[in-house]
């Protein structure tokens, strides 16, 4: 295993994350992360932060391990015996074990949703609420052992209490019959026994043991002859005291030391809950996800951003009046068979950032953090391997182009696959040609040896390396050539053209030079340079024409939902009116059916007209139905041929329990238009509505199920 982590700055992102750590032990696991070489071990610490996330958006679970102080100390003194902790320990091994034991509590409901989390906790003993409740019954938050701590203490604090009273009246006394011989009225101590303050020149007044002088000489602290009997006894007194306090703070010692092992799974418990929910307030600031270890080989980064480069912009904005920019974002993907990309463009483009990027978030996803990316799969590297950068060195008699084949030459012995391999500027230091050559043999090199490779070049070799071969990537970073600025656009399938006379221009090289400088440039260069600035240009045309065809077909679909919903509504008004309107209808022909029977005298008549009526108001029900139905097949085939079945209101069916969504389905989008299923990914799917593919989220579709039709009916 081999990872270049001075190089990919992964110090610096480690602490990053653990500044926001709320407990030492967290912020000291954070620090010491590094690649992990256990599968298993990396896939549970990624399912954790997940988990956590989910506890917190989903089941509103959440802990804080706020003011913890590290217990490390109060432990390493349980190992050794008849060793007693001090209050103060006893309260910080009492605060670990009460949150550890709140947040196996809280988690325990939920272990089915976070098994991982479960498996954290589960370790912690219940039991330990019961040792660690006797701490805060019998110690003070400041760390006084209470009175109640013991009976025996209670009674000799009443005593020490009282004995104080006695001493202090017997002392007031004798300054009353001492007069003058006073410096002030007050009784204080001196040596840990009760005095009284005499002026010097009234030293021999007043009998007693001296027990010192004021600063100024003027005063002297005496013990009368009367109170040294009263105060040997108040030493006595605070002699059994601190014996008492001794044995209780030994016994709540002994207590702890006997369940040493839950209180240390209490606190590596803390220490693993602060780093994972530290990783999941970095994960929230960074807009980072938790990334896919691909079993398949394939490294797949969307929108990936860089947390250093981001977290110094976030302090720029933060300290200018104006906004200073935002971080463009990089996406690509190598797999097994791609897994070379080949990186062209302008100097100060961004090609660096691409390498360093990649690097730092798969050093980070392996290292079991979350990245900043909207999605990321990341191999189970077993290296990760960067030539970035200049690594000149006096001291050790290296020129640049040395120093960077030397670090190669290590990376080619330590690279072992699963590997990703970064090389900036494979082959610069040296000639052109040789240099070209050599950059191509030694990418080409750690492909041939299973490795990933992204690399940065100038080199037209490398270049035509990416052209020539399917297998390999051609990117580059775009380049303004209007403004003479870059965009840090990373461009899939195009090679770049460096611009960097062009470049030089913008920084304020003389034109007569720029102009000389193009002179000299070979025929073929200037040619090729040329062609691939057109192409990009073209590339950056047609990127720009894609996303406004997007936008414009999604307005037109938006539009015209739009447009149908009203259509819907205003016919569904039409219907009831009418609905109304013939109900009424029938509603009067019955009631003078009926009366006009019921004025019949003749009873056979009026038996045989009230069947009548019977069967009429049966034949109008079937004929109001039947024009009802024929409307609606109508209206449903007519929509069904602009790709928009009729449901009532505009309104589809709710997608039932159960429903399983395949490509081919037919569907209702949220815009009210019909399609069939052409995709389907995790979350969502292409829906093709007439000639128009949208994107939609699953949980937007409905299907396209028939409805029964209605009508007014006549009971």
């Amino acid at each position: 295993m081999s990872y270049s982590l001075e190089t990919l700055e992964s110090a610096k992102l480690l602490e990053l994350v653990a500044r926001n750590a709320q407990t030492p032990m967290g912020h000291r696991r954070l620090l010491g992360l590094r690649p992990m070489t256990d599968r298993r071990a990396l896939e549970q610490s990624l399912a954790a932060i997940a988990e956590t996330i989910g506890l917190n958006e989903e089941k509103q679970v959440s802990w804080t391990f706020s003011g913890l102080e590290d217990p490390s100390d109060a432990v390493a003194i349980l190992k050794i015996r008849n060793a007693s902790l001090e209050p103060n320990r006893l309260l910080e091994l009492s605060r670990v074990c009460n949150q550890a034991i709140f947040v196996r509590s809280a988690v325990q409901p939920e272990k089915d949703f976070a098994p991982t989390l479960w498996e954290i906790v589960e370790a912690i003993p219940p039991t330990l609420l019961t040792v660690v409740g006797k701490i805060t019954k019998k110690l003070l938050p400041g760390g006084e052992v209470d009175d109640s701590a013991s009976p025996e203490l209670a009674r000799i604090r009443r005593e020490l209490n009282a004995q104080r009273t006695r001493l202090t009246k017997s002392l007031e006394s004798v300054m009353r019959s001492s007069g003058d011989a006073i410096q002030d009225e007050i009784v204080t101590m001196r040596n840990d026994r009760y005095v009284i303050p005499v002026k010097s020149d009234f030293r021999g007044k007043v009998g007693g043991v001296a027990h010192g002088f004021s600063s100024s000489g003027q005063t002297v602290f005496v013990e009368p002859l009367e109170a040294i009997e009263a105060n040997n006894e108040l030493q006595n007194l605070k002699g059994k005291e601190e014996r008492e306090i001794a044995r209780i703070l030994f016994d709540l010692t002994e207590e702890l030391r006997e369940n040493l092992p839950g209180i240390e799974a209490a606190v590596e418990a803390v220490a693993e809950l602060d780093a994972i929910k530290t990783k999941v307030e970095f994960a929230r600031r960074f807009k980072a996800v938790v990334p896919e270890i691909a079993d398949d080989g394939t490294l797949e980064l969307a929108e990936a951003r860089h947390p250093l480069l981001q977290a110094n912009l976030e302090q720029l904005n933060a300290e200018s009046t104006t906004e200073t920019g935002e971080i463009v974002p990089s996406s690509f993907t190598l797999t097994s068979d791609r897994s070379v990309m080949i990186i062209s463009g302008a100097n100060a483009g961004g090609k660096t950032v691409v390498l360093k990027t990649a690097g730092l978030l798969s050093l980070m996803a392996i290292s079991g953090l979350p990245v900043p990316a909207k999605a990321a799969r990341i191999p189970f590297y077993r290296s990760v391997l960067a030539d970035i950068g200049d690594h000149q060195s006096l001291s050790a008699n290296l020129s640049t182009f040395s120093s960077h084949m030397s670090n190669i030459a290590t990376m080619l012995e330590e690279c072992r696959p699963p590997s990703l391999v970064l090389l900036d500027e494979a082959g610069t230091g040296t000639d052109p040609e040789e240099g070209s050559a050599l950059g191509v043999a030694i990418v080409d090199h750690f492909r041939r040896k299973g490795a990933q490779v992204i690399a940065s070049t100038h080199y037209r070799g490398l270049k035509m390396y990416a052209a020539n071969d399917p297998n390999v990537i051609n990117a580059s970073v775009e380049f303004d050539e209007k403004t003479l600025q870059p965009t840090y656009r990373l461009l899939i399938g195009l090679a770049g053209a460096s611009s960097g006379i062009e470049i030089a221009r913008r920084f304020g090289i003389r034109q007569d030079v720029i102009d000389a400088a193009r002179q000299n440039l070979d025929v073929s260069a200037q040619e090729a340079e040329a062609y691939l600035r057109r192409l990009q240009d073209e590339t950056k045309r047609a990127e720009d024409l894609r996303i406004a065809l997007e936008e414009e077909r999604e307005a037109t679909a938006i539009k015209f939902a739009g447009l149908e919903v009203e259509a819907s509504r205003k016919e569904k008004e039409r219907r009831k009116q009418f609905e109304r309107e013939l109900a009424e209808t029938i509603e009067n022909f019955d009631r003078q059916s009926k009366a006009f029977i019921e004025s019949i005298e003749d009873k056979a008549l009026k038996n045989k007209l009230e069947k009548e009526r019977s069967a009429r108001k049966a034949e109008l029900n079937r004929a109001v139905l039947q024009k009802f139905s024929t409307a609606e097949t109508q209206r449903r085939e007519a929509d069904e041929k602009n790709g928009s079945p009729h449901y009532e209101g505009g309104v589809p069916p709710a997608l039932d329990d159960g429903v399983v969504l395949s490509v081919g389905s037919r569907v209702i989008t949220s815009f009210g238009k019909a399609g069939t299923i052409e995709k389907l990914d995790k979350d969502t799917a292409e829906v093709l509505v007439g000639n128009i593919r949208m994107r939609e989220n699953l949980a937007n579709l409905r299907p396209a199920a028939e409805q029964s039709v209605r009508g007014p009916h006549v009971s």
